[in-house]
């Protein structure tokens, strides 16, 4: 399942409905990660959960596109998991409960 994306090509950036009531200020770190990191490396950027509920970040560009920067885009990707762990525990943690119905008190026991 999708949470959000950016894409350099059609400069366009993308929140899944299902993802609308997170708070305003979740929304737009999202937003602004996505955006940045497109305009720094180029191509396009996914955040998606997988089955488990944990949150992916998926990066690419169109064939023959001489500009994209995989080295770079790599390197943004760990930098952004390194410095925004706690940000993507929380997102995860919100699909788990909102998305998915997991309640909360059986994942809080399992966590520890």
């Amino acid at each position: 399942m999708v949470l959000c994306g950016s894409n350099s090509y059609n400069q366009k950036y993308y929140l899944d409905k299902r993802f609308e009531k997170l708070p305003s200020k979740v929304k737009e770190e999202l937003k602004i990660m996505c955006v940045l990191f497109t305009e720094e490396v180029g191509g396009t950027i996914t955040f998606s959960y997988d089955e488990d509920g944990m949150l992916e970040i998926e990066t690419g560009c169109d064939e023959g596109d001489l500009l994209y920067d995989e080295i770079g885009a790599g390197l943004l990707v760990k930098k952004l998991r390194t410095e925004r762990q706690e940000f993507f525990e929380a997102l995860e943690l919100y699909y788990r409960v909102f998305i998915l119905g997991e309640k909360f008190d059986d994942f809080a026991e399992t966590d520890q």
